[in-house]
């Protein structure tokens, strides 16, 4: 379980990293979108699990872009947030597979076939 300092790390480093997507690092990212979906970060602030969900462009291609330049989005980090923090963490990203699972449930949920239910009068009629 994360500890209060640890969920407000995270909930910091979410917030300048998902405007960091935005603004600074759209020329690394294009016309994609990306979402920080969660970040959970170590006991001593220094590793960060970044959780990446993309639209509107190849998953791969993306994270394959972001780990590339995983440096440069951390100086970038360190320009937001070095005067509030001790460490700068390092940055570990993943896909946040949710949506994507969302959407197979929803599928296979949808491919059921279920029997309407029947009537309530269907039912007093059996009863007498």
């Amino acid at each position: 379980m994360e500890s209060k300092r640890q969920q407000k790390h995270a909930k910091l480093l979410q917030r300048e990293l998902g405007e960091i997507f935005q603004k600074e690092a759209r020329h690394l990212i294009g016309r994609a979108m990306v979402t920080v979906t969660r970040v959970m970060v170590s006991p001593d602030l220094g590793v960060a699990k970044v959780y990446l969900s993309v639209l509107l462009a190849e998953p791969k291609e993306i994270y394959d872009l972001v780990n590339d330049h995983k440096k440069e989005i951390r100086l970038y980090l360190s320009k937001r947030i070095g005067k509030s923090v001790r460490i700068i963490p390092e940055l570990a990203f993943f896909p946040d597979e949710s949506a994507s699972y969302a959407q197979y449930m929803d599928k296979v949920i949808g491919d059921l076939n279920i029997p309407p239910a029947p009537d309530e009068e269907d039912e007093d009629e059996e009863e007498n």
